[in-house]
């Protein structure tokens, strides 16, 4: 049977808007494209997987339509469309355009009606209908030969709702009492009044007892108590309710299946599109091979001989042109005797671009294949690197000079990368330098720092590939160290001479943006401290492990049992739906219990909090989760990490991701390793010191607190710590109206709450539910809160008012954080904006004074000939391997450092301990 497709438009570039707002797809002119890759992500999820015959877009219309006119209040409270929204349109709908696809809007009709009324046709004229929708109002028009399709997440598939799974999701007999279910439970998401009192299980009781609102609206005799009145009272609103929620299936638009038959796409007309909105991913797609340009090796131009400004003899040269025509010069060294004069050449030059082309994109494993400089002039040289370990170091020490000079400043993206490999072969990168990627992180936080990017959009390149030989552009592949020197030669060339371009113009945007100090000072000289934590790595005790591993099994099996007699049967506990069924329909222990699209219950970690005091059942479930988690993130990963060379696990510290100015850590991420939580600290014990060294840790105190103490001036928190107050205890005492002495463990907890809650926006609702108190007692706690520290409120304030005004937040150091939706007309979009714009000056002040501290740890320990060794950072806290005899000495350093990184008007203070594992000393 040929099939119909009809897509609802704007329910899902709604949908696809809101799942990326925490973390929005923004191009480099600041456009906000969410809405629009998460539409074409679904339109070609259905084309390409679904292969339907027929299909068309539904959009509602510009202005009203009948039920606006009938009831002017309809959808009247919803937010403003956000304007990223806005812009998305239009682009949308060229891009439906260019899919041949045709676009589906009657003037006085929702996008609703259009789809119920051509559904219908289609079934009547023999097609098989699905309606592409998240929107719950379509299960009214499923029928046999009328599907409703919801989007999945992630990678799941789209779900595919038929009569039956309608009636069962619902609780009905038929389809078409959902008309009913949604006219007595109203909607207020279109402000679709409803009977006042009825929720949807009263609904489908109701429905169920009566079959439809007209003849439980006939029969309200049979009704009885306080439903009774309601529904008698609201008998008119009811049947208008039913009205407006009733999708139409007689809209004036014919099915013309010429048009709605499913063609090939507009290739030539949705690259343009794509490329504007760089989507990069779509435009190679289009095509059987990547879009970007293409040069085979054959491509590249003859080797010919020629001589360069005081360099080698006879080197080889390949000269090509770039897209925008300018003329580049790329030279290829095959020899140690061109590679001395090199050398000597690229000294003359007080800048030189640096790259390396190496095996992997594991530096600490790599091996190089090629070293390539750019100078001034557009010239830039390809070395290669023998492949026999001996040659290949005679090689690279040719460059020392270079690489170690004072006097030259070396360019290169990703630096970091480049300073670890060469560290292998025992050269020693040094200041100054300057990194393009991390330039561009200061400038742009939020969006992507990769070369490709940055040379599209400062310089205007495409830069060259060599897919088909060694894999994506900025990927290092295995077989790099198969291909020959001259094929590699282009393409490293090009590396180093587009990251030398790309200086000047990153440089001045620093400059315009008043970030050369937080470049110069910060983000440059804490890149090599990175390194050399990466270098050293982290030791794990794998023993301990597997010790804490086996205890965790146990007590697993244990909660399994337990969990199975409490039930009063096995079931499988990683399933969801058939923890739902026990919890909610067997125990019954939430009669509202909220199911997932697909229909069954949601017991997520939220969900099971909110019942744990219900039943020990859900406490031991939280707990297998947990120890599951735990086993599997953990417990067996880590081992696997351990690099088999050195014995140690090598996280890559990330200084060019999170738009807070904060680092991460990746491959493993050992930031995430549980602080909270006796099980979860139970892995820190498995991390050790160099052998016969001692573990120190050290940590900041409450620092984000300091720094709300210190920017806003509030006079009750800087005195509570000049003071050295439990700072908790403090704001109990003047919250609750008592002396410090007389605060209980219960009011100190509280207090912590609201301090590390109010200060970022937590709503009385949010502080009521981490609390377990009422509403009204959080938003009383909120009030008495801002009335003793009133220059918090007026910091919050003021911070919003800022943003608002500016676009943008600074850190008591200078870092920027963009906040495009700060004025968003839409409270939800602007509510996240307006958090951020509280919390990202703290978040990112603290994230500053701890580099500072790193750097100048750093940088005493190796001015003092410290052997002990710097290995983890953890937000807020350093951890370090200590050699026993210089364990004072290293907290000396360690403490001093970290506690005047950053001068403020309270305190700043460092915590600290040592044992023989990273638990003891934390």
């Amino acid at each position: 049977m040929q099939t119909l497709y009809l897509l609802d438009a704007y329910a899902l570039i709604y949908r696809a808007y809101y799942a990326l707002i925490r973390s929005p797809r923004i191009n480099s002119k600041g456009q906000n494209t969410s809405a629009v890759y998460g539409f074409v992500n679904t339109l070609n999820d259905v084309l390409n997987t679904e292969k339907p015959d027929f299909i068309g877009i539904a959009f509602d219309p510009a202005g009203g339509t009948f039920r606006h006119e009938a009831y002017p209040a309809y959808k009247a409270q919803r937010e403003a469309t956000p304007e990223d929204i806005k812009w998305a349109v239009p682009v949308i709908k060229d891009i439906i355009r260019a899919y041949n696809i045709p676009i589906l809007e009657v003037p006085g009709y929702e996008a609703d009606d259009v789809i119920g009324t051509l559904a219908m046709k289609g079934r009547e004229a023999g097609l098989e209908v699905h309606m592409v929708t998240p929107d719950k109002d379509y299960a009214q028009l499923v029928k046999p030969g009328i599907f409703m399709r919801r989007p999945g997440h992630g990678a799941s598939a789209m779900e595919k709702l038929g009569p039956d799974e309608v009636c069962q999701k619902y609780g009905i007999s038929h389809t078409d009492q959902v008309i009913d279910l949604l006219g007595l439970m109203g909607d207020t998401a279109d402000n679709v009044p409803g009977c006042p009192g009825v929720g949807e299980k009263t609904a489908v009781k109701l429905i169920t007892q009566f079959g439809s609102i007209d003849n439980l609206l006939n029969s309200t005799d049979q009704l009885k108590g306080a439903i009774k009145r309601k529904v008698e009272e609201n008998k008119e609103q009811i049947s208008f309710s039913k009205f407006l929620v009733t999708i139409k299936t007689d809209v004036p638009i014919d099915l013309n299946l010429d048009t709605l038959h499913t063609t090939e796409p507009n290739k030539e007309a949705l690259r343009p599109i794509y490329e504007n909105l760089e989507f990069r991913a779509f435009i190679k797609k289009l095509d059987d091979k990547p879009a970007e340009v293409q040069k085979s090796v054959s491509e590249w131009g003859a080797l010919f001989d020629a001589q360069p400004d005081n360099c080698a003899d006879e080197p080889k040269e390949i000269t090509q042109k770039t897209l925008n025509d300018v003329p580049h010069t790329y030279i290829l060294v095959d020899n140690e005797s061109d590679a001395q004069q090199l050398c000597e050449h690229l000294l003359t030059f007080s800048t030189v671009a640096i790259d390396t082309e190496t095996t992997s994109i594991d530096a600490i494993s790599a091996k190089l294949v090629g070293l390539s400089f750019a100078v001034d002039g557009g010239k830039a040289w390809y070395v290669a690197v023998p492949r026999e370990t001996e040659e290949a170091c005679r090689m690279v020490e040719i460059f020392r000079p270079l690489y170690e000079s004072p006097d030259t400043l070396k360019v290169g993206q990703n630096l970091k990368y480049d300073l670890t490999v060469l560290h292998t072969y025992g050269i020693a990168l040094a200041h100054p330098m300057f990194d393009t990627m991390l330039a561009h992180y200061l400038v742009q936080p939020e969006l992507r720092h990769n070369m490709d990017y940055l040379a599209e959009i400062y310089l205007g390149y495409q830069t060259i590939h060599i897919d088909e030989l060694i894999g994506p552009k900025g990927k290092k592949q295995k077989n790099m160290a198969d291909l020959e020197p001259a094929q590699i030669c282009d393409y490293a060339c090009e590396d180093a001479d587009i990251t030398l371009q790309l200086m000047q113009p990153l440089k001045q945007e620093l400059e315009k943006y008043q970030l050369t100090h937080v470049f110069n000072e910060i983000e440059m000289p804490l890149m090599p401290v990175l390194a050399r934590m990466e270098m050293n790595g982290v030791c794990l005790d794998t023993n301990t492990l597997a010790q804490t591993g086996q205890h965790f099994t146990e007590r697993m099996q244990q909660l399994e049992a337990d969990i199975y007699q409490l039930a009063g049967h096995e079931f499988l506990l990683t399933s969801p739906r058939q923890v739902g069924e026990v919890l909610f329909d067997e125990l019954k222990l939430n009669e509202k219990a909220k199911k997932t699209k697909s229909g069954q219950y949601s017991t997520g970690e939220e969900v099971l909090e909110a019942i744990k005091h219900k039943h020990p059942i859900v406490e031991k479930i939280l707990a297998h989760r947990a120890l599951k988690k735990l086993l599997s993130t953990y417990i067996d990963a880590l081992p696997k990490l351990i690099n088999p060379a050195t014995g140690h696990i090598h996280t890559s510290f990330n200084q060019a991701v999170t738009a807070t100015g904060r680092l991460s850590s990746s491959n493993p991420n050992l930031q995430n390793i549980p602080v909270r939580g006796d099980d979860g600290r139970e892995i820190r014990k498995a991390f050790v010191p160099e052998p016969g060294c001692i573990f120190f840790s050290a940590d900041y105190s409450q620092i984000e607190l300091r720094i709300m103490a210190h920017i806003s001036g509030d006079e009750h928190l800087v005195n509570d710590f000049r003071e050295g107050r439990d700072i908790h205890a403090a704001t109990a005492a003047r919250v609750f109206h008592k002396p410090l002495d007389e605060v209980t463990r219960d009011e100190r907890r509280k207090a912590k709450t609201a301090n590390f809650g109010i200060i970022y926006g937590i709503s009385a609702f949010g502080l009521a539910e981490r609390m377990e108190v009422s509403r009204a007692e959080s938003k009383e706690l909120i009030t008495n809160y801002f009335s003793t520290y009133p220059k918090v409120k007026d910091y919050m304030e003021r911070s919003v008012a800022e943003a608002k005004e500016r676009g943008y937040i600074v850190t008591a150091f200078g870092r920027r954080r963009y906040l495009p939706d700060i004025n968003s007309r839409n409270a939800v979009v602007r509510g996240y904006a307006e958090r951020n714009a509280v919390n990202a000056p703290i978040q990112g002040t603290a994230a500053d004074i701890i580099k500072v501290a790193m750097i100048r740890i750093d940088e005493r320990f190796r001015r003092e000939g410290i052997q002990s060794k710097m290995i983890l950072q953890v937000h807020d806290e350093l951890n370090f391997s200590v050699v026993p005899s210089e364990l004072d000495t290293v907290k000396r350093i360690v403490i001093d450092e970290m506690e005047q990184a950053y001068q403020m008007s309270v305190p700043l203070v460092a915590d600290c301990g040592e044992g023989h594992n990273w638990l003891e000393a934390h």
